[in-house]
């Protein structure tokens, strides 16, 4: 997984319609077994942004932080979507009991905010985005790797 910080390109996000922009742009990248990683505080825009790539793949459904259940599976779009929140994962060994394999090597795409908690299982191809605030009250900063 490209981690080092030369590998990254820092990107201002400035409201919620580039956001939206930025979403469906990565959205139309995603092909089967792509994975995108978010890794950011609370409160900077990590379901924000999951619910655009989702609305980018064209899935109808209302897309929500999965937190309590880990992970929700989305089918009317493209692609199918898995969209993760590991926050609660208290062992890596939680996510092996998913059966995360068949989700980030299947079908669809893969989603995982709070990546970081399970960073040595994310693909060497994985697209990653830190996410933190920026200088005005809506602006974000995504640093990327891809």
């Amino acid at each position: 997984m490209k981690n080092n910080e030369e590998d990254f390109r820092s990107l201002s996000i400035r409201n919620e319609e580039e956001t939206r922009a930025f979403g469906h742009q990565l959205a139309n990248q995603m092909e089967p077994g792509s994975v995108v990683a978010l890794i950011g505080d609370l409160g900077t825009g990590k379901t924000t942004l999951s619910k655009y790539i989702a609305e980018g793949l064209g899935i109808t459904e209302v897309v929500t932080s999965p937190t309590f259940t880990i992970v929700q599976e989305y089918h009317t779009g493209r692609l199918p979507l898995y969209h993760f929140d590991v926050y609660r994962i208290g062992d890596i060994s939680e996510m092996e009991e998913l059966g995360y394999e068949e989700y980030f090597f299947g079908d669809g795409v893969s989603l995982v905010e709070w990546a970081d908690i399970i960073q040595e299982l994310l693909p060497e191809e994985a697209r990653i985005i830190r996410i933190e605030y920026g200088r005005e009250p809506e602006e974000r900063i995504y640093h990327c790797n891809f």
